[in-house]
């Protein structure tokens, strides 16, 4: 049987919380989706918190809290998902592309001056008047700088959760405090807004829903405005209860994942091809095991292939994965793009399984 590279984490306690769910005859928005709010700000401690049906809408809403003019700029990584064009776009604004650092999966202050740089020395550009930083493959930027742009900043640790700010103790990640990024801060901008995916493939999963919370009083004060939202927009409380149950098991799913990928690091070792740079020291969450290639990509999936182990390309599905970034603007994310794959990393890998894919890493061509 073919060990696929992605796998939701559904165990028999997330269906017993369905079923649960089913059988109070209260599927829509509801009870669940409080509770599910309510255990998320215990872990997050954000100051207010939307519980929606997908990130589309919760970068939607984030947009629109900000009170943007029809045909300013977005920065957003070329390595971003595709769908945040589309939401841009759909509110009247400019999507502006910005490349990461090299080496690394997301944006930083270098590359996001460059950006603003080329925007400036080309007339008729839109003015960016807001920054979405997508936490990349779980890696997290070095944010301080960007923030001393004076620029709102939505923040999307989708991928994300489990990796804890620099400095913080593994104890305190245990227990369930500061589990992600970012950590509050008193010096935050206006209009800082974060979104926590819950797609299929994101960190935690309800099979789709968002969460869209605000670290202080003031910008929560923004986000209240949204408090009574057609039902339509909201998380039913089906995917709140299976997401509340991944909530109380993040922290051993979290310890699973790094078992694996200490495995696969090892391996990697023996080979020429590289890991993503990773700033600060900082513990990574094992979002995914992605390796830079120095051979061809075609080459490396169809050996795995032999070997019944899928791989795929880690950004065929993000904004320049699909041809959205104007050719030359990106070049490091453009490269990435054609040379980085992902290879299985999910807590319900098995052991057996987990071996076989270590082998295939140690022996890549």
């Amino acid at each position: 049987m073919k060990i696929e590279v992605y796998s939701p984490t559904i165990r028999r306690k997330e269906m017993d919380a369905v079923l649960t769910a089913m059988v109070e005859d209260r599927i829509g928005p509801g009870e669940q989706a409080r509770l599910l709010i309510q255990i998320a700000k215990e872990k997050l401690r954000f100051d207010y918190c939307l519980a929606l049906r997908s990130p589309a809408i919760a970068l939607h809403l984030a947009l629109k809290a900000l009170n943007l003019a029809d045909g300013q700029g977005v920065l957003v990584s070329a390595l971003s998902p595709r769908y945040y064009a589309q939401v841009i776009e759909d509110l009247r604004l400019k999507p502006v592309y910005g490349d990461v650092l090299p080496g690394m999966a997301v944006m930083g202050r270098g590359s996001v001056d460059t950006a603003l740089k080329a925007l400036a020395e080309k007339e008729g550009s839109p003015e960016v008047r807001a920054i979405v930083i997508h936490h990349t493959l779980g890696f997290l930027p070095d944010l301080a700088p960007l923030l001393e742009l004076g620029i709102p900043v939505i923040e999307d640790c989708s991928q994300s959760y489990g990796t804890p700010p620099p400095g913080s103790s593994d104890a305190a990640l245990e227990e369930g405090s500061a589990q992600t990024a970012p950590a509050p801060a008193a010096d935050m901008p206006s209009g800082v807004f974060v979104i926590l995916g819950l797609e299929e493939r994101d960190m935690l999963t309800s099979g789709g829903g968002a969460l869209l919370y605000a670290m202080n009083r003031r910008d929560a004060s923004v986000l209240r405005t949204f408090a009574e939202l057609p039902p339509e927009y909201c998380l039913p409380d089906m995917n709140a209860a299976l997401t509340v149950v991944q909530f109380r098991e993040a922290a051993k799913n979290l310890e699973k994942r790094k078992e694996t990928a200490k495995a696969y690091a090892q391996a990697s070792l023996r080979t020429r091809h590289k890991r993503f740079i990773q700033k600060d020291d900082r513990e990574y969450n094992n979002y995914a095991f992605p390796l830079i290639l120095e051979t061809g990509v075609k080459d490396v999936m169809a050996y795995a292939k032999k070997k019944d182990i899928a791989v795929e390309s880690a950004f065929e599905d993000t904004l320049i994965g699909r041809g959205l970034v104007p050719q030359g603007t990106c070049p490091e994310s453009y490269s990435l793009s054609l040379r980085t794959v992902l290879f299985p990393l999910y807590p319900r890998l098995s052991s057996a399984d987990a071996l076989k894919v270590s082998k295939l890493i140690q022996t890549l061509p």
